[in-house]
């Protein structure tokens, strides 16, 4: 039963994240006011943390708190999030702060802060990243919201949050509002397409190449020691040295070749759309998902259309795909960092990108090697108008070119299908042509809407009569 205003912070929703992350509060010596409309959740809690004040319900949390209050939103986004905030402002004072650490919509959350401000209390919108481990032993937390709002939280979420190689804490106040979970969620769509990449690595290795799953393993081990280290690197070869434990055979050979979703790559890919720069790879790693889902079309397809010849493999296989796999993740991390840099601006967040780059370089899924690359060129020229114009970034790109090319020719001589690393491949050489194909497209639309075009020897917009 809880006591009166003895908790310095209080969690509804303890489901696996927010029981961890209030574990982890508790650790870094927060008293903690739990509560969970699921009684066995609260048992739960209790039981991980027998100093920590379970409440029956949202007013007996709120009585339990210190002023001003604090309360971290541990609930599924959506419509659970409108549902609590419209029935805890009325019990809200002024100061209070109220945290959503769910993987919340960012609109919703601009539209959730402003709501509270009308009351005075500040919301802060909360990306969390690392997972169950993370929440429980540091997750990378990127924070959105009022200066005052996040700087009352600021002692228990810097406390808590993961800390990179040089002890910095993963926790930094990106922007106001929304800013923090639209850093979130292009996170997750990096995520999405470096996971996808990866994933075409592993099958051309396997199933182009002929690797066994050891010397896979051993491929992927080496590759984390270099330049492609990161923490979904670890856990691929994790993967790859996995038996099945009921056939004995590697763990991949007995798992469904359809992944699913959860909508925050739709909303990144959503998001670029709508703000006009392209993330072409978050995109494809997205459409693969939904492409693996169709699983009785993809067999029946396989049954009418037969694949195309064998062709030649090159003997460097291993190596080209290599290059593709830190060449691609070169081009998604700069597509990511373009759309976030684009939100900011239409939005007014100022969002500090090196801030983003320092957090994502612990706790969080796409905590890597280059990520250390990526704050050091942000350091030097905070103003890039994309990250591949910084000089050590691009003289990897060009290092790996050649054997990017050949990774992604020789899949497409094969038939095998790597959307990740060609899309990427597209986007950098899109990216440094200086004559596309659009002046062919401005035609057609003038052609048929007259919607005019730019010419190339004066400006201003002209219109062509196509026709007689």
């Amino acid at each position: 039963m809880a006591q009166n205003s003895v908790a310095d912070i209080g969690v509804i929703g303890l489901g696996v994240m927010g029981r961890n992350l209030a574990a982890n509060l508790a650790d870094h010596g927060a008293t903690v006011a739990g509560y969970d409309l699921d009684e066995g959740r609260r048992a739960a809690f209790l039981a991980t943390m027998p100093a920590g004040v379970v409440c029956a319900g949202v007013p007996e949390l709120l009585a339990a708190l210190k002023a001003p209050r604090l309360v971290l939103l541990m609930v599924p986004a959506g419509a659970a999030v409108d549902a609590l905030l419209g029935s805890l402002l009325p019990d809200l004072r002024a100061g209070d702060v109220l945290i959503d650490g769910g993987n919340s919509h960012y609109a919703d959350t601009r539209r959730r802060a402003a709501l509270a401000a009308e009351t005075g209390v500040h919301f802060v919108g909360l990306g969390v990243s690392g997972g169950e481990e993370g929440a429980r032993h540091g997750p990378a937390l990127m924070a959105g919201g009022t200066p005052e709002g996040i700087g009352r939280a600021t002692p228990l979420l810097q406390a808590i949050a993961a800390r990179a190689g040089d002890g910095a804490p993963c926790f930094a106040r990106v922007g106001p509002d929304g800013a923090g979970h639209f850093v979130k969620m292009i996170h997750n769509g990096i995520e999405y397409a470096d996971m996808q990449l990866i994933a075409e690595g592993y099958h051309l290795l396997r199933h182009l190449g002929g690797l066994s799953y050891e010397r896979l393993a051993e491929t992927f081990a080496e590759w984390n020691r270099g330049e492609l280290a990161s923490y979904l690197m670890e856990i691929t070869t994790d993967i790859l040295r996995t038996s099945d434990p009921e056939t004995g055979g590697p763990i991949l050979e007995v798992i469904q070749d359809a992944a699913g979703q959860k909508g925050t790559g739709h909303w990144a890919t959503t998001a670029a759309m709508e703000l006009g720069m392209p993330a072409p790879t978050i995109a494809e790693a997205v459409h693969a998902r939904c492409l693996s889902a169709l699983k009785a079309e993809r067999l029946r397809a396989a049954d009418a259309f037969p694949p195309p010849p064998a062709a030649a493999v090159p003997g460097d296989l291993a190596a080209a795909v290599g290059d593709a796999l830190l060449c691609g993740r070169i081009a998604v991390y700069a597509q990511g960092f373009a759309v976030i840099a684009a939100g900011s601006a239409r939005f007014g967040w100022d969002v500090d990108l090196a801030a983003v780059a320092s957090v994502w370089r612990g706790g969080c899924i796409i905590r890597a090697r280059l990520v250390d690359r990526i704050l050091d060129a942000l350091t030097r020229a905070p103003d890039l108008p994309n990250l591949m114009f910084d000089p050590d970034i691009g003289a990897l790109l060009a290092r790996g070119e050649a054997g990017w090319r050949r990774a992604v020719g020789a899949a497409v001589a094969s038939g095998q299908p790597v959307p990740a690393m060609a899309s990427a491949l597209a986007y950098w050489d899109g990216y440094r042509s200086p004559r596309l194909w659009a002046n062919m497209i401005q035609a057609q639309r003038d052609y048929f809407g007259a919607h005019g075009y730019e010419r190339t020897d004066r400006p201003g917009m002209v219109h062509t009569q196509w026709t007689p």
